[in-house]
Protein backbone atom coordinates (compact mmCIF):
# COMPACT_ATOMS: atom_id res chain seq x y z
CA UNK A 1 0.00 0.00 0.00
CA UNK A 2 0.86 3.72 -0.61
CA UNK A 3 0.83 6.50 1.75
CA UNK A 4 -1.98 8.68 0.77
CA UNK A 5 -4.67 10.68 2.65
CA UNK A 6 -7.07 7.36 3.74
CA UNK A 7 -3.88 5.68 4.80
CA UNK A 8 -2.36 8.64 6.94
CA UNK A 9 -3.61 7.73 10.19
CA UNK A 10 -1.57 4.60 10.04
CA UNK A 11 1.80 5.82 10.40
CA UNK A 12 3.98 5.25 13.40
CA UNK A 13 2.91 7.50 15.98
CA UNK A 14 6.97 9.51 15.80
CA UNK A 15 6.12 10.42 11.99
CA UNK A 16 5.10 13.65 11.86
CA UNK A 17 1.95 14.52 9.81
CA UNK A 18 0.76 17.87 8.87
CA UNK A 19 -0.37 19.95 11.03
CA UNK A 20 -3.51 21.05 9.25
CA UNK A 21 -5.89 19.56 6.95
CA UNK A 22 -4.55 20.08 3.19
CA UNK A 23 -8.11 20.01 1.79
CA UNK A 24 -8.85 22.96 3.46
CA UNK A 25 -6.27 25.44 1.83
CA UNK A 26 -6.62 26.38 -1.58
CA UNK A 27 -3.23 26.89 -4.24
CA UNK A 28 -1.23 30.47 -3.71
CA UNK A 29 1.28 29.04 -5.51
CA UNK A 30 2.80 27.88 -8.82
CA UNK A 31 6.20 26.26 -9.08
CA UNK A 32 8.00 25.45 -11.87
CA UNK A 33 10.66 22.58 -11.41
CA UNK A 34 9.38 20.64 -8.82
CA UNK A 35 12.35 18.67 -7.91
CA UNK A 36 13.72 16.78 -4.60
CA UNK A 37 15.36 20.06 -3.73
CA UNK A 38 12.21 22.15 -3.80
CA UNK A 39 10.26 19.70 -1.65
CA UNK A 40 12.63 19.36 0.72
CA UNK A 41 13.36 23.33 1.09
CA UNK A 42 10.40 25.25 0.07
CA UNK A 43 7.36 23.18 0.44
CA UNK A 44 8.45 22.34 3.88
CA UNK A 45 8.51 26.32 4.53
CA UNK A 46 4.71 26.60 3.62
CA UNK A 47 3.74 23.17 4.97
CA UNK A 48 5.33 25.13 8.39
CA UNK A 49 3.48 28.33 7.39
CA UNK A 50 -0.02 26.73 6.67
CA UNK A 51 0.52 25.16 10.19
CA UNK A 52 1.06 28.27 12.03
CA UNK A 53 -1.34 30.25 10.65
CA UNK A 54 -3.52 29.05 7.89
CA UNK A 55 -3.84 30.80 4.54
CA UNK A 56 -4.32 29.70 0.95
CA UNK A 57 -0.87 28.78 0.29
CA UNK A 58 -0.85 25.33 -0.95
CA UNK A 59 1.65 24.53 -4.11
CA UNK A 60 0.91 23.39 -7.94
CA UNK A 61 3.99 22.16 -8.43
CA UNK A 62 4.97 21.94 -12.48
CA UNK A 63 7.37 19.51 -13.97
CA UNK A 64 8.73 21.15 -17.36
CA UNK A 65 9.33 17.76 -19.04
CA UNK A 66 9.27 14.33 -17.36
CA UNK A 67 6.54 12.90 -15.68
CA UNK A 68 8.30 11.25 -12.84
CA UNK A 69 7.47 13.35 -9.75
CA UNK A 70 3.59 13.79 -11.17
CA UNK A 71 3.58 9.89 -11.24
CA UNK A 72 5.09 9.81 -7.55
CA UNK A 73 2.67 12.18 -6.46
CA UNK A 74 -0.29 11.85 -7.82
CA UNK A 75 -1.35 8.22 -6.23
CA UNK A 76 -0.24 9.52 -2.49
CA UNK A 77 -2.46 12.41 -3.07
CA UNK A 78 0.39 15.19 -3.00
CA UNK A 79 1.76 13.99 0.03
CA UNK A 80 5.54 12.63 0.52
CA UNK A 81 7.52 12.25 3.30
CA UNK A 82 10.67 13.99 4.38
CA UNK A 83 13.55 11.85 5.91
CA UNK A 84 16.21 14.04 7.57
CA UNK A 85 19.65 12.17 8.59
CA UNK A 86 22.42 13.47 10.68
CA UNK A 87 24.52 10.69 12.06
CA UNK A 88 22.76 7.86 13.58
CA UNK A 89 19.55 9.91 13.93
CA UNK A 90 16.85 9.89 11.57
CA UNK A 91 13.79 11.58 11.49
CA UNK A 92 10.11 11.28 9.40
CA UNK A 93 7.89 13.89 8.17
CA UNK A 94 5.11 13.76 5.77
CA UNK A 95 4.49 17.14 3.92
CA UNK A 96 0.81 18.53 2.97
CA UNK A 97 1.54 21.47 1.21
CA UNK A 98 2.13 20.17 -2.68
CA UNK A 99 -2.03 19.90 -4.06
CA UNK A 100 -1.04 18.54 -7.54
CA UNK A 101 1.67 18.04 -10.31
CA UNK A 102 1.36 19.50 -13.76
CA UNK A 103 3.26 18.26 -16.59
CA UNK A 104 4.29 20.76 -18.74
CA UNK A 105 4.94 19.15 -21.67
CA UNK A 106 1.92 17.27 -21.49
CA UNK A 107 -0.61 20.32 -21.28
CA UNK A 108 0.64 23.66 -21.99
CA UNK A 109 -2.05 25.68 -21.59
CA UNK A 110 -3.02 24.20 -17.84
CA UNK A 111 0.32 25.49 -16.63
CA UNK A 112 -0.46 28.85 -18.30
CA UNK A 113 -4.01 29.13 -16.81
CA UNK A 114 -2.19 27.94 -13.61
CA UNK A 115 0.01 31.40 -13.20
CA UNK A 116 -2.79 33.18 -15.20
CA UNK A 117 -5.28 32.15 -12.31
CA UNK A 118 -6.34 34.75 -9.68
CA UNK A 119 -5.40 32.74 -6.79
CA UNK A 120 -1.96 32.75 -7.82
CA UNK A 121 0.01 35.27 -6.05
CA UNK A 122 3.57 33.87 -6.34
CA UNK A 123 5.31 31.52 -8.84
CA UNK A 124 8.57 30.66 -7.84
CA UNK A 125 11.12 28.62 -9.73
CA UNK A 126 14.20 25.56 -9.34
CA UNK A 127 14.90 25.35 -12.52
CA UNK A 128 18.89 25.36 -12.56
CA UNK A 129 21.18 27.76 -13.64
CA UNK A 130 20.70 26.38 -17.50
CA UNK A 131 16.92 26.74 -17.21
CA UNK A 132 17.04 30.90 -17.45
CA UNK A 133 18.51 30.21 -20.90
CA UNK A 134 20.77 33.34 -19.93
CA UNK A 135 24.93 33.90 -21.00
CA UNK A 136 26.09 33.61 -17.50
CA UNK A 137 28.92 35.66 -18.42
CA UNK A 138 26.76 38.83 -19.38
CA UNK A 139 23.75 38.16 -17.75
CA UNK A 140 21.45 38.21 -21.47
CA UNK A 141 18.75 36.51 -22.92
CA UNK A 142 20.44 33.61 -24.89
CA UNK A 143 18.27 34.77 -28.11
CA UNK A 144 20.16 31.56 -30.03
CA UNK A 145 19.05 29.27 -27.44
CA UNK A 146 16.52 26.60 -29.28
CA UNK A 147 13.85 26.77 -26.25
CA UNK A 148 13.50 30.69 -26.42
CA UNK A 149 13.37 30.74 -30.32
CA UNK A 150 10.57 27.74 -30.30
CA UNK A 151 9.20 30.21 -27.51
CA UNK A 152 8.75 33.52 -29.75
CA UNK A 153 7.57 31.62 -32.37
CA UNK A 154 4.91 29.77 -30.70
CA UNK A 155 3.98 31.17 -27.41
CA UNK A 156 1.20 29.24 -26.55
CA UNK A 157 3.03 26.31 -26.48
CA UNK A 158 6.14 27.03 -24.46
CA UNK A 159 8.92 24.90 -23.86
CA UNK A 160 11.31 27.03 -21.05
CA UNK A 161 10.31 28.36 -17.97
CA UNK A 162 10.93 31.73 -19.24
CA UNK A 163 8.41 31.20 -21.65
CA UNK A 164 6.24 29.70 -19.69
CA UNK A 165 6.29 32.64 -17.14
CA UNK A 166 5.67 35.12 -20.68
CA UNK A 167 2.73 33.66 -21.41
CA UNK A 168 1.05 32.93 -18.11
CA UNK A 169 1.70 36.84 -17.68
CA UNK A 170 0.00 38.01 -20.50
CA UNK A 171 -2.98 35.97 -19.70
CA UNK A 172 -3.18 37.92 -16.22
CA UNK A 173 -2.55 41.03 -18.02
CA UNK A 174 -5.30 40.17 -20.44
CA UNK A 175 -7.59 39.45 -17.71
CA UNK A 176 -6.98 42.40 -16.21
CA UNK A 177 -5.43 40.26 -12.92
CA UNK A 178 -3.31 41.43 -10.63
CA UNK A 179 0.42 41.43 -10.34
CA UNK A 180 2.49 38.60 -9.38
CA UNK A 181 5.47 37.70 -7.59
CA UNK A 182 7.71 35.85 -9.59
CA UNK A 183 10.80 34.23 -7.11
CA UNK A 184 13.54 32.68 -8.44
CA UNK A 185 15.25 30.02 -5.85
CA UNK A 186 18.29 29.04 -8.09
CA UNK A 187 22.02 29.63 -7.49
CA UNK A 188 22.35 32.29 -9.42
CA UNK A 189 23.84 35.74 -8.29
CA UNK A 190 21.37 38.60 -8.00
CA UNK A 191 18.92 35.74 -9.12
CA UNK A 192 15.69 37.56 -8.70
CA UNK A 193 17.51 40.88 -10.91
CA UNK A 194 18.78 37.99 -13.39
CA UNK A 195 15.16 36.64 -13.92
CA UNK A 196 13.36 40.07 -14.24
CA UNK A 197 16.15 41.56 -16.61
CA UNK A 198 15.70 37.96 -18.78
CA UNK A 199 12.01 37.89 -18.47
CA UNK A 200 11.77 41.87 -19.40
CA UNK A 201 13.91 40.87 -22.33
CA UNK A 202 11.67 37.57 -23.73
CA UNK A 203 8.79 39.89 -23.27
CA UNK A 204 10.15 43.05 -25.33
CA UNK A 205 10.96 40.95 -28.04
CA UNK A 206 6.75 39.53 -27.76
CA UNK A 207 5.02 43.18 -27.10
CA UNK A 208 6.42 45.70 -25.59
CA UNK A 209 2.67 46.44 -24.03
CA UNK A 210 3.81 42.88 -22.46
CA UNK A 211 6.87 44.08 -20.96
CA UNK A 212 5.58 47.44 -19.61
CA UNK A 213 3.11 45.41 -17.58
CA UNK A 214 5.49 43.10 -16.05
CA UNK A 215 7.92 45.94 -15.27
CA UNK A 216 5.15 47.78 -13.67
CA UNK A 217 3.22 44.84 -12.15
CA UNK A 218 5.13 41.65 -10.90
CA UNK A 219 7.88 42.06 -8.23
CA UNK A 220 11.10 39.64 -8.27
CA UNK A 221 12.83 39.31 -5.25
CA UNK A 222 16.36 38.13 -4.63
CA UNK A 223 16.65 34.99 -2.50
CA UNK A 224 19.12 32.76 -0.77
CA UNK A 225 18.01 28.99 -0.46
CA UNK A 226 20.81 26.25 1.29
CA UNK A 227 19.89 22.85 2.33
CA UNK A 228 21.64 19.78 1.42
CA UNK A 229 19.58 17.57 -0.29
CA UNK A 230 20.97 14.47 -2.28
CA UNK A 231 18.98 12.10 -4.46
CA UNK A 232 16.87 9.36 -3.46
CA UNK A 233 17.82 5.86 -4.62
CA UNK A 234 15.58 2.52 -4.18
CA UNK A 235 17.38 1.57 -1.12
CA UNK A 236 16.36 5.12 0.44
CA UNK A 237 12.42 4.08 -0.44
CA UNK A 238 12.86 0.55 1.04
CA UNK A 239 14.29 1.84 3.96
CA UNK A 240 11.39 4.17 4.77
CA UNK A 241 8.91 1.76 3.43
CA UNK A 242 10.45 -1.03 6.24
CA UNK A 243 10.16 1.89 9.12
CA UNK A 244 6.65 3.40 8.25
CA UNK A 245 4.93 0.27 6.69
CA UNK A 246 3.64 2.20 3.61
CA UNK A 247 5.68 2.64 0.29
CA UNK A 248 6.01 6.35 -0.55
CA UNK A 249 7.54 7.01 -4.32
CA UNK A 250 7.48 10.52 -3.75
CA UNK A 251 9.72 10.84 -0.66
CA UNK A 252 12.98 12.98 -0.30
CA UNK A 253 16.15 13.09 1.97
CA UNK A 254 18.21 16.02 3.42
CA UNK A 255 20.57 17.15 6.16
CA UNK A 256 18.85 18.51 9.09
CA UNK A 257 20.36 22.52 8.58
CA UNK A 258 18.13 24.55 6.57
CA UNK A 259 17.87 28.12 5.27
CA UNK A 260 15.93 30.39 3.27
CA UNK A 261 16.41 34.05 2.91
CA UNK A 262 14.37 36.41 0.52
CA UNK A 263 14.24 40.05 -0.22
CA UNK A 264 11.20 41.81 1.30
CA UNK A 265 9.86 42.85 -1.74
CA UNK A 266 6.21 41.48 -2.74
CA UNK A 267 4.01 42.02 -5.09
CA UNK A 268 0.12 42.14 -3.30
CA UNK A 269 -0.29 39.49 -0.21
CA UNK A 270 2.70 38.68 0.92
CA UNK A 271 3.09 35.05 2.87
CA UNK A 272 4.29 35.17 6.46
CA UNK A 273 7.01 32.96 6.08
CA UNK A 274 9.10 35.01 8.32
CA UNK A 275 6.84 33.56 11.29
CA UNK A 276 8.50 29.87 10.61
CA UNK A 277 12.17 30.93 10.18
CA UNK A 278 12.45 32.14 6.59
CA UNK A 279 14.53 35.84 6.81
CA UNK A 280 12.88 38.94 5.25
CA UNK A 281 15.63 41.38 4.84
CA UNK A 282 16.31 44.35 2.69
CA UNK A 283 20.02 43.31 0.65
CA UNK A 284 20.20 39.27 0.02
CA UNK A 285 23.17 40.35 -1.43
CA UNK A 286 26.22 39.51 1.72
CA UNK A 287 24.29 35.93 2.38
CA UNK A 288 24.01 35.29 -1.16
CA UNK A 289 28.11 35.62 -1.71
CA UNK A 290 28.47 33.49 1.64
CA UNK A 291 26.94 30.95 0.14
CA UNK A 292 27.86 30.94 -3.35
CA UNK A 293 31.30 31.59 -2.77
CA UNK A 294 32.11 29.37 0.63
CA UNK A 295 29.47 26.60 -0.03
CA UNK A 296 28.86 26.19 -3.31
CA UNK A 297 32.33 26.89 -4.42
CA UNK A 298 33.57 24.03 -2.40
CA UNK A 299 31.20 21.86 -3.41
CA UNK A 300 32.25 21.85 -6.94
CA UNK A 301 35.71 21.90 -6.25
CA UNK A 302 35.06 19.10 -3.81
CA UNK A 303 33.16 17.46 -6.41
CA UNK A 304 35.73 17.84 -9.40
CA UNK A 305 38.54 16.96 -7.30
CA UNK A 306 36.82 14.00 -5.52
CA UNK A 307 35.65 12.51 -8.85
CA UNK A 308 39.24 12.68 -10.17
CA UNK A 309 40.63 11.33 -6.40
CA UNK A 310 38.00 8.71 -7.41
CA UNK A 311 35.47 9.06 -4.60
CA UNK A 312 31.70 8.77 -5.04
CA UNK A 313 30.49 10.99 -1.58
CA UNK A 314 31.33 14.69 -0.47
CA UNK A 315 31.61 12.87 3.04
CA UNK A 316 34.59 10.86 1.57
CA UNK A 317 36.52 13.28 -0.76
CA UNK A 318 36.15 15.36 2.78
CA UNK A 319 38.04 12.87 4.79
CA UNK A 320 40.65 12.90 1.77
CA UNK A 321 43.68 15.56 3.38
CA UNK A 322 44.66 16.12 0.45
CA UNK A 323 41.03 18.08 -0.59
CA UNK A 324 40.42 18.60 2.55
CA UNK A 325 43.08 21.27 2.96
CA UNK A 326 41.93 22.78 -0.50
CA UNK A 327 38.78 23.63 0.67
CA UNK A 328 40.12 25.15 3.61
CA UNK A 329 42.02 27.63 1.73
CA UNK A 330 39.39 27.88 -0.33
CA UNK A 331 37.12 28.96 2.22
CA UNK A 332 39.96 31.38 3.22
CA UNK A 333 39.89 32.69 -0.16
CA UNK A 334 36.25 33.15 -0.46
CA UNK A 335 35.71 34.88 3.03
CA UNK A 336 38.13 37.39 2.17
CA UNK A 337 36.04 38.78 -0.88
CA UNK A 338 32.88 39.04 1.43
CA UNK A 339 31.50 42.21 2.36
CA UNK A 340 30.94 42.32 6.58
CA UNK A 341 27.66 41.79 7.42
CA UNK A 342 26.18 42.01 11.21
CA UNK A 343 25.65 38.09 12.25
CA UNK A 344 27.48 36.39 9.78
CA UNK A 345 31.43 35.67 10.76
CA UNK A 346 32.93 33.67 7.96
CA UNK A 347 35.41 31.57 10.00
CA UNK A 348 32.00 30.50 11.55
CA UNK A 349 30.45 29.86 8.82
CA UNK A 350 33.25 28.03 7.07
CA UNK A 351 33.61 25.73 10.34
CA UNK A 352 29.99 25.05 9.99
CA UNK A 353 29.72 24.17 6.54
CA UNK A 354 32.95 21.78 6.70
CA UNK A 355 31.13 19.82 9.70
CA UNK A 356 27.57 19.34 7.61
CA UNK A 357 29.97 18.13 4.18
CA UNK A 358 31.46 15.08 6.83
CA UNK A 359 27.84 14.23 7.59
CA UNK A 360 28.53 10.45 6.61
CA UNK A 361 24.35 10.28 6.96
CA UNK A 362 23.93 11.97 3.40
CA UNK A 363 25.51 10.30 0.84
CA UNK A 364 25.48 13.69 -1.26
CA UNK A 365 26.98 11.94 -5.08
CA UNK A 366 30.01 14.40 -6.41
CA UNK A 367 28.68 13.23 -9.49
CA UNK A 368 25.39 15.14 -8.65
CA UNK A 369 26.76 18.65 -7.80
CA UNK A 370 29.44 18.23 -11.00
CA UNK A 371 26.73 18.31 -13.00
CA UNK A 372 26.48 21.89 -15.57
CA UNK A 373 29.41 23.18 -14.37
CA UNK A 374 29.48 25.73 -17.19
CA UNK A 375 26.78 27.23 -15.65
CA UNK A 376 28.22 26.79 -12.15
CA UNK A 377 31.65 27.77 -12.20
CA UNK A 378 31.58 31.03 -12.92
CA UNK A 379 29.90 32.69 -9.96
CA UNK A 380 31.07 30.00 -7.76
CA UNK A 381 34.85 30.01 -8.74
CA UNK A 382 35.65 32.78 -11.13
CA UNK A 383 33.90 35.96 -9.13
CA UNK A 384 36.75 34.67 -6.19
CA UNK A 385 39.27 34.62 -8.20
CA UNK A 386 38.75 37.96 -10.06
CA UNK A 387 38.27 40.31 -6.88
CA UNK A 388 41.12 38.60 -5.14
CA UNK A 389 43.46 39.60 -8.08
CA UNK A 390 41.78 43.11 -8.54
CA UNK A 391 42.35 43.47 -4.31
CA UNK A 392 45.72 42.33 -4.87
CA UNK A 393 46.17 38.88 -3.86
CA UNK A 394 45.63 35.37 -5.30
CA UNK A 395 43.25 32.75 -5.19
CA UNK A 396 45.37 29.61 -6.14
CA UNK A 397 42.52 27.07 -3.83
CA UNK A 398 39.31 28.58 -6.52
CA UNK A 399 41.74 27.79 -9.86
CA UNK A 400 42.49 24.80 -8.30
CA UNK A 401 38.90 24.19 -8.53
CA UNK A 402 38.40 25.26 -12.11
CA UNK A 403 41.57 23.70 -13.26
CA UNK A 404 39.91 20.67 -11.98
CA UNK A 405 36.62 21.41 -13.62
CA UNK A 406 38.40 21.50 -16.88
CA UNK A 407 40.29 18.06 -16.24
CA UNK A 408 36.92 17.08 -15.96
CA UNK A 409 36.08 17.52 -19.81
CA UNK A 410 37.20 14.22 -21.24
CA UNK A 411 36.18 12.11 -17.82
CA UNK A 412 33.07 10.15 -17.29
CA UNK A 413 30.96 11.57 -15.40
CA UNK A 414 30.44 15.24 -17.80
CA UNK A 415 27.09 16.15 -17.80
CA UNK A 416 26.71 19.82 -19.25
CA UNK A 417 24.71 21.64 -21.60
CA UNK A 418 27.92 22.51 -23.36
CA UNK A 419 29.36 18.83 -23.14
CA UNK A 420 30.06 18.64 -26.61
CA UNK A 421 31.98 21.90 -27.11
CA UNK A 422 33.68 20.64 -23.60
CA UNK A 423 34.66 17.28 -24.65
CA UNK A 424 36.56 18.66 -27.68
CA UNK A 425 38.52 21.08 -25.84
CA UNK A 426 39.37 17.63 -23.32
CA UNK A 427 40.96 16.36 -26.05
CA UNK A 428 43.56 18.87 -26.06
CA UNK A 429 46.14 18.62 -22.71
CA UNK A 430 48.84 20.19 -20.68
CA UNK A 431 48.89 24.17 -21.58
CA UNK A 432 46.98 23.83 -24.94
CA UNK A 433 43.94 22.54 -23.11
CA UNK A 434 44.18 25.44 -21.07
CA UNK A 435 44.09 28.14 -23.84
CA UNK A 436 41.14 25.88 -25.59
CA UNK A 437 39.35 26.35 -22.66
CA UNK A 438 39.37 30.13 -22.48
CA UNK A 439 38.07 29.79 -25.89
CA UNK A 440 34.42 29.31 -24.16
CA UNK A 441 33.68 33.31 -24.04
CA UNK A 442 30.63 32.45 -22.06
CA UNK A 443 32.04 30.90 -19.23
CA UNK A 444 35.06 32.95 -18.98
CA UNK A 445 34.03 36.04 -20.34
CA UNK A 446 36.92 39.30 -19.68
CA UNK A 447 38.85 36.92 -17.72
CA UNK A 448 39.67 35.01 -21.10
CA UNK A 449 42.18 37.98 -22.49
CA UNK A 450 43.65 38.17 -19.07
CA UNK A 451 47.43 36.55 -19.37
CA UNK A 452 47.68 36.50 -15.75
CA UNK A 453 44.38 34.37 -15.76
CA UNK A 454 45.52 32.02 -17.92
CA UNK A 455 49.08 31.70 -16.28
CA UNK A 456 47.21 30.52 -12.30
CA UNK A 457 45.33 27.98 -14.23
CA UNK A 458 47.97 26.40 -15.85
CA UNK A 459 49.72 26.33 -12.62
CA UNK A 460 46.46 24.96 -10.48
CA UNK A 461 46.35 22.49 -13.80
CA UNK A 462 50.09 21.47 -12.60
CA UNK A 463 49.55 20.77 -9.25
CA UNK A 464 46.42 18.48 -10.21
Amino acid sequence: MRLSRALIGDLPRDVRGPGYDPQAHGVGVVHLGIGAFHRAHQAVYFDDLMAHSGGHWRILGVSLRSAGVRDQLEPQDGLYTLVVREGAEVSQRVIGAVAGVLVAAEDPAAVISAIAAATTRMVSLTVTEKGYCHDPATGQLAADHPGIAHDLADPDNPQTAIGYLAAGCAARMAASGPGLTIMSCDNLPHNGAVLRHVLLEFCSKRSGELADWVAAQCRFPATMIDRIVPATTDADRAALAARIGLADHGMVKAEPFSQWVIEDDFSGERPRLDAVGVQLVEDVRPFELAKLRMLNGSHSTLAYLGLERGHTFVHEAMADPAIAAVIDQLMREAAATLPTVPGLDPATYAEALKDRFRNSAIEHRLAQIAMDGSQKVPQRLLATIAEMHAAGGTASAAARGVAAWIAHFDGPHLDDPLAGRLREVGRSTGPARIAAALGIREVFGELADQPWFAELLTSAQALA
